[in-house]
């Protein structure tokens, strides 16, 4: 292997001890508002965390550092032990907007998503509709969905890159119970989809979800995190509770 290819490999992969996600004290501010205020939190490979809190609290701001949306004013983000924009095709990022295109079928809005990635399988719009329980068939656009179906396909579109961290933001937003337990079921699956192209490969994937409602996103909250006013309340996990 070539200098340079060790050196590009190294970027890509840092050693199976390194987090999935790392915030080492991290403030974001608006102007005079600070979203988040001096935060630092370690995500575990293989990890699910959800994190709770009123609207304002910065659970958005969170995932969107996380995702390399946007940078932090102060402190240091990594992903992988590396910046979030080197480890983005390992990342796939869900808001509660839908973000497709209404006039278009599933089956096509997955497609054309896909051009958007390298050395995704040719099947794998319809496969991964399949696994949300959606029709790749289905002919009718999505802007005649039901909201549910609407939240699936849009899981299908992150999910169809093969991320290893799944962030997803307020994913019940406008959901009925019976939509939010099966899109909670789905994402239990997913966790279980073997990941084959990277060191952490044996540890699994990692989720980190937001939300308000704590109640359906219990089969996934391995570690709760609450935040307020830009900072971590409490962090609690199943085996350890640890209030800050």
């Amino acid at each position: 292997m070539s200098k340079s290819a060790k050196s590009e490999s190294a970027q890509a992969y840092a050693p199976a001890s390194s987090p999935a996600a790392k915030l080492d004290t991290v403030s974001k501010l608006y102007g005079n508002f600070a979203a988040l205020r001096k935060l630092s939190v370690e995500f575990p490979v293989g990890s699910s965390t959800v994190i709770l809190g009123d609207n304002g609290a910065g659970k958005s701001t969170l995932l969107r550092l996380v995702a390399g949306l946007i940078a932090p004013s102060r402190g240091l983000v990594e992903v992988f032990g590396n910046t979030p924009r080197s480890q983005r095709r390992r990342i796939a990022y869900m808001s509660h907007e839908p973000m497709l295109y209404d006039e278009l079928s599933a089956v096509e809005n997955l497609r054309y998503f896909a051009r958007l990635h390298a050395n995704l399988a040719p099947d794998m719009p319809e496969r991964t509709l399949r696994a949300v329980g959606l029709d790749p068939a289905l002919a009718r656009p999505v802007g005649q969905y039901s909201q549910g179906m609407r939240q699936r396909a849009s899981l299908a579109r992150v999910l169809q890159s093969d991320p290893e961290l799944l962030l997803l933001d307020e994913p019940f937003s406008n959901l009925d119970a019976d939509s939010a337990r099966r899109m909670v079921e789905l994402l239990v699956e997913f966790r279980q989809w073997p990941v084959a192209s990277s060191d952490h490969a044996a540890r699994g994937r990692t989720i980190i979800l937001t939300t308000h409602q704590a109640h359906l996103a219990e089969p996934l909250a391995e570690t709760t995190l609450t935040m307020r006013s830009g900072a971590i309340l409490s962090l609690v996990t199943a085996t350890n509770e640890e209030s800050r």
